[in-house]
Formats: structure tokens, sequence, C-alpha cells
């Protein structure tokens, strides 16, 4: 059964809008960019349970100020059950804030804009935040230490403390890869690979089956040799048979 979420979420006598009515990219590289990184990190954290991954979600980190809100393009929190949301209310989320909140820039955003959620994310307590602008290929990164957002300064081979995934900067793209050294794919990637991975299961099963069919065809030689010996062998127990009633002894060496 399929739950429809609602368009706001009310709590008390405060309405909490699911939507602040902005698009989720501006343009299809953003959106792209979007859905991998939100897209790799589900896939990362698929089997933690206690782990919540959500992109492009309204978060409300206090309760009755419905005004304070931000929608990271991704956001992981770890310590909060997987589900779906309209919002994320942090009074309902055991007062746990998203750790680690990741943007995706597009031309339409503003010094000040970036300024605004810098500041608003480290006032609520996010402990890493990365922005990534595919137009110029430029990642950049705070963490938080001693209770502030500081600018990472080595990114481009820095890893997560967190997520302990590992940005690489390209000469003109971002690689961002898990613990296990696979690579963050777009749809499209994960498309092809998994045709390439459908195409290598089907030319092994031919394989095995080329094999089958040449260990069945050497079984069935080594049977016809079998039965080749065996008929040789009784035509000389019937030559032998027939030279003992003429009185010959097939055993007997010439003289």
């Amino acid at each position: 059964m399929t739950t429809t979420l609602p368009a706001e979420i009310v709590s008390g006598e405060i309405t909490y809008p699911t939507s602040d009515g902005q698009p989720m990219a501006d343009n299809t590289r953003q959106f792209r960019w979007i859905v991998t990184i939100q897209g790799g990190l589900d896939a990362l954290f698929r089997d933690a349970p206690d782990v919540f991954v959500a992109g492009d979600l309204l978060w409300y980190p206090v309760q009755g100020r419905p005004a304070i809100r931000r929608a990271p393009d991704a956001m992981v929190v770890f310590g909060r059950p997987k589900g779906d949301r309209g919002a994320y209310l942090q009074w309902k989320e055991d007062q746990i804030a998203p750790q680690v909140v990741f943007e995706v820039a597009s031309p339409g955003n503003t010094l000040k804009e970036w300024a605004t959620k810098l500041q608003f994310y480290n006032d609520y307590g996010v402990e890493e935040y990365y922005i990534y602008d595919p137009d110029e290929n430029e990642l950049s990164g705070w963490l938080r230490s001693e209770g502030q957002l500081r600018m990472i300064d080595a990114i481009e081979e820095w890893t997560s403390p967190r997520l302990g995934i590992r940005f690489a900067l390209q000469p003109d793209t971002l690689h961002i890869y898990r613990p296990d050294g696979q690579r963050f794919l777009s749809y499209t990637e994960l498309e092809r690979q998994w045709e390439a991975e459908r195409r290598r299961a089907e030319a092994e099963e031919r394989r095995v089956e080329q094999e089958r069919r040449r260990t069945e065809q050497e079984r069935e030689r080594a049977e016809q040799e079998r039965e080749r010996a065996e008929q040789e062998r009784e035509r000389a127990e019937r030559l032998a048979a027939r030279l003992r009633a003429l009185g010959i002894d097939p055993d007997q060496p010439d003289t």
C-alpha cells in the first residue's frame, strides 16, 4: 500500500510546509549531480537501518519556527531510522541534526546565499558541509572543529570522517569513492555498468555451456573408444575360439 505524503505538516498549531516552492535544480547538470550524490549515499548506507539519507528535503531545526528551514541537496543523519518523510522535523527526530550535508552549485547561486547557508549549517549543528560546483569543477568543504564549521584546506583527496567516502578532483570532474573503492555513478553510468555486467555474465554462461558441451563430447568420445576397445576384445576372443575349434592354440607362439 502506498502512503501519500502530505503537502504540509501540522504540529501543535504550527504548519510546516513540505515544499519551499523552489525547483530541486536549475539545470540538468546540477540535477544529475544531486541525484548521483544522494543515490550514492543511499546505496552506501542501504544496510544501515539507523542512517537516514534524503535529498531536497526541508529540515526544520526549531519547533514553532517554520521560517527557520533549509533543504540541502543531500543530507545524511546518523541515529535516525530510514523511512519516508514529508520534512525533517528535528524535535521529532530525537533532536538529532543532519551530520553531513551537500549542496550542488548552479549559476544562479549568489555569494550571499552561500554565506547564509553556511551560517545556517554552522548554527544548527552540521558536522560536515560540502559544496560542489560542476560548472567550475570546484569542491569546497567545512568540518566542525571546536564548535565551528571550519574550511577544509586540502580538499582534493579528502576523506569524510563521518562517511568514509573520498573526494578526488579530476581535471574536468569530481570522483567520489566509497570506502570499498567503488565510485559513485550516475544512473546512466550505472546502466552501462549493469549492461556490461550482463554481457559478461552472458559470455560466461556461453563459455560454461561450451565447456559443458566439450566435456560431454569428450565423455562420448571416451565412451565410443571404450566400446570400440570392447568390440575389438570380443572379436579377438571369437577368433581365438575359432582357432581353438580348429585345434590351434592362439596363445602358442609361432615357431
